[in-house]
């Protein structure tokens, strides 16, 4: 593999390739791909490589705490757009997952899959983000959420985008059509300039969400701790990581901590949800209470002889 100079140029991952190691930089840049300068050292356990092991324990953490998010989400019964926010939950863990299996090396770059795993991790970043950007439509019901045409829609439009940044990666990485791993120009595109919008346009929406319609103006502040974090994540990644490399003598590198700043973003996501989000108590304990308010109003004779079900058998058989 290659380390070019670390220019930044638009359309061009050599820069961010040189300075972090990305999925699909051993597939871009070069006939050989491109190799950071400093990354994180690898550990051998079991007469196996296993690289970015800092990194990965954190992937595993992140799996446990998304698990525990979405079942959260799942306890509440009766919260608007539960069930949509929960298929970013689960396209969340899906990403992880994939990350944790390649650049770990589990699945190795020297793999004839490994193309095709990166290009479905792409296409799980892209569907991420666009599943993210729906979710923020649901506050304003233009379709009733849990309704099939907002779960459907979410999950149809989701699927095509995942499809269609999948097939680009791979046919960028295969040098198909007028795809060219050289010049990946359209690739560069999707990974920061659409991932980035649907981020963009689901902050906006949301902060003009809870300006519009909402009295409490403290989810305000989880948007903003939300964007903090990924904020200075990327900052992290695609600045500091060298310097970090080269100071934690090859230990850790920025991608350990933008994957944990990513993972603060995503609890940020859910918190806000919850605070914006309020169970119909009517629906979800109302029927206990009925209950217990139908036992206070039976006298004693009347709960000893079985309450009102059992005067009424009474009265039938007696």
């Amino acid at each position: 593999m290659s380390t070019p100079d670390l220019k930044f140029a638009f359309g061009n991952f050599n820069y961010i390739c040189s300075t972090v190691s990305l999925t699909l930089c051993p597939l871009v840049g070069d006939a050989d791909g491109i190799e950071p300068i400093c990354y994180s050292r690898n550990v051998r356990l079991v007469d196996t490589l296993i690289f970015q092991p800092s990194t990965l324990i954190v992937h595993f953490i992140a799996l446990v705490m998304t698990a525990i998010m979405i079942y959260h989400i799942r306890s509440k019964y009766t919260a608007v757009g539960r069930k949509e926010i929960i298929m970013f939950f689960y396209l969340y863990m899906l990403v992880t997952i994939m990350d944790l299996l390649l650049i770990s090396g589990i699945i190795p770059t020297s793999s004839d899959l490994y193309p095709y795993f990166t290009g479905v991790h792409l296409g799980l970043i892209s569907a991420t983000f666009w599943c993210l950007l729906l979710n923020g439509f649901v506050g304003f019901q233009f379709a009733e959420d849990g309704t099939p045409l907002s779960l459907w829609s979410i999950r149809i439009s989701s699927f095509v985008v995942f499809l269609a940044v999948a097939f680009l990666s791979i046919a960028t990485f295969q040098k198909i059509g007028p795809f060219d791993p050289l010049h990946p120009v359209a690739l560069w595109i999707i990974f920061f300039i659409f991932n980035g919008a649907a981020l963009f346009i689901y902050v906006i929406l949301q902060i003009v969400l809870v300006v519009n319609t909402l009295d409490d103006r403290w989810p305000l502040g989880d948007i903003v701790f939300g964007i903090g974090f990924f904020a200075v994540g990327q900052v992290i990644l695609y600045v500091f990581s060298l310097d970090i490399c080269n100071f934690a003598k090859h230990y850790i590198d920025g991608l350990f901590f933008g994957t944990i700043s990513t993972l603060l973003s995503v609890m940020m996501v859910y918190k806000y949800w919850d605070s914006i989000t309020k169970e119909d108590l009517e629906f979800s304990v109302g029927s206990k209470q009925n209950v217990w308010e139908v036992k206070e109003l039976l006298g004693e004779d009347e709960m000893a002889n079985g309450g009102l079900y059992g005067q009424q058998q009474q009265g039938q058989y007696g």
